[in-house]
Parts: structure tokens; sequence; C-alpha cells
């Protein structure tokens, strides 16, 4: 089964394949271009270099969320333009549990966080067991204060990963002597943990179609939000 993942929810853009769990190439960029101009000619060059075509594909998977607003919307969209006429079937994957699946580490606590701005992250914790991923909670978004007084509760290393892994490190190591910076080439997202998770979500009969695929948001966009907020004001008055 070959597998076409990709992830566009944050600044790194990247693609990867997979062929019956072995990862036959990924590509990834860490630079200001936007996804809209990178990530068709990376998968383009991804697919010519392992001498792919794209009706090879069996299950095009995505980061659906959460996420970068406007990334999200052009992963997703990507992956159903691709789909809809091909008829292949499509994996929505969760970024945070993406990531879980990039550690190499036996053991711990995976802690996925993406900034969100107005001191939150979207977050989910996961723990690490001899290669396996479970998951602790769902993906949520919660203040970085409450996300520190919930990691307090574990005694074994806290691996930090996301673009929110940073700015959570600044404000609790110095508190918890736990808590792990994990290096930058693990530390963001990679579209082969989407690829990992798009497998076990094979062997769960999780796949979806390409109309039913639909980003994931655990908030609304920041223009809804101020309508919203405008709105309530209004009634009140």
């Amino acid at each position: 089964m070959r597998i076409l993942a990709i992830d566009t929810t944050a600044a790194p853009v990247s693609v990867a394949l997979m062929s019956d769990g072995r990862l036959l190439g990924e590509l990834y960029l860490n630079i200001k271009t936007t996804h809209s101009q990178t990530l068709m000619p990376l998968v383009s060059q991804l697919l010519r270099s392992t001498e792919t075509d794209i009706s090879e594909i069996d299950v095009f998977a995505v980061n659906a969320g959460p996420g970068s607003f406007t990334g999200v919307r052009i992963g997703v969209s990507s992956i159903k333009g691709m789909t809809m006429t091909l008829d292949k079937p499509c994996a929505a994957v969760s970024t945070l549990e993406s990531m879980a699946h990039c550690m190499p580490y036996p053991s711990g606590i995976v802690c996925a966080v993406m900034d969100a701005r107005c001191n939150q992250v979207y977050n989910a914790l996961f723990r690490l067991d001899k290669g396996s991923v479970k998951r602790l909670v769902p993906d949520r978004a919660l203040l970085i204060d409450e996300l520190y007084t919930e990691l307090l509760q574990y005694d074994e290393p806290v691996y930090l990963v996301g673009d929110g892994a940073e700015l959570c490190y600044k404000a609790f190591s110095e508190k918890n002597r736990n808590i792990v910076l994990t290096p930058q080439n693990i530390r963001f997202q990679h579209a082969y943990g989407t690829a990992v998770a798009a497998m076990e979500m094979v062997s769960k009969n999780e796949l979806i179609s390409s109309k039913e695929l639909m980003p994931f948001y655990l908030r609304l966009p920041q223009a809804e939000r101020e309508l919203k907020a405008k709105q309530t004001k209004n009634m009140d008055k």
C-alpha cells in the first residue's frame, strides 16, 4: 500500500511517500514562501524522484488540523483536488498526533504544542512505549499556564514538539526539570508522521472519502471571533 502524505499546518511544508510501511522519500521546507507556491512542486518532485505515478497512490493523507487556518485549508483542498477524479480514500490526520509519531525516544510523554496566540496553545499529550504511541487527551486549545499545571503530574521526561515548543520551554523548564525541548529536526511536524498515523487509520478502517474530508479547527478564525464579539457587544447595549 502506498500512502502520499502532506503537511501545511504551520510554517514548514513537507510531503512524504510510504510504501508498505517503508519511507520511500520525504521533502521538507521551512522558508517564508507560501504553501500555495511550494506544496504542489514538492509533490511533483517527490513522485518523479520515486518514479511513482499519482494513480499508484492508494491513500492520500493530510494533517487536517489544528494549525494555521490558511495552511490547513491549503493542505485539505490540495488533497481533495488530487483525489477528486481518482476516487481514492483519504486520511484526515491530527497535526498534533502526527508529531508524536516522529519521536525516536523509547518512552516518555510527548507534549505537542502549536502556538495559538493570546497565551494559548493547541495541545495534545501522548505516551511513548517502545515504539507505540498512545493518546492521553484529545486535541484541545488551552492556556499555557493550564498546560503547565497538568504536566506537573508526570515524573518522566516530557518532550515538547511543535512551533509552540520553545515558547512553552521558556515558561516551564525553570519550574519543571522533566521538560525537554526536542531538536529542530524532529520538533516540527513532518509528513512522515502523517503517513505513519494514516497507516494506523487504515488498520482501524478510519479512512474517509474526498467529499468527507474537511479542515479541523479548535477555534474560529480571528475574523469570525472578532465579528462574534462585536455582535455580542451590540446585543448587550
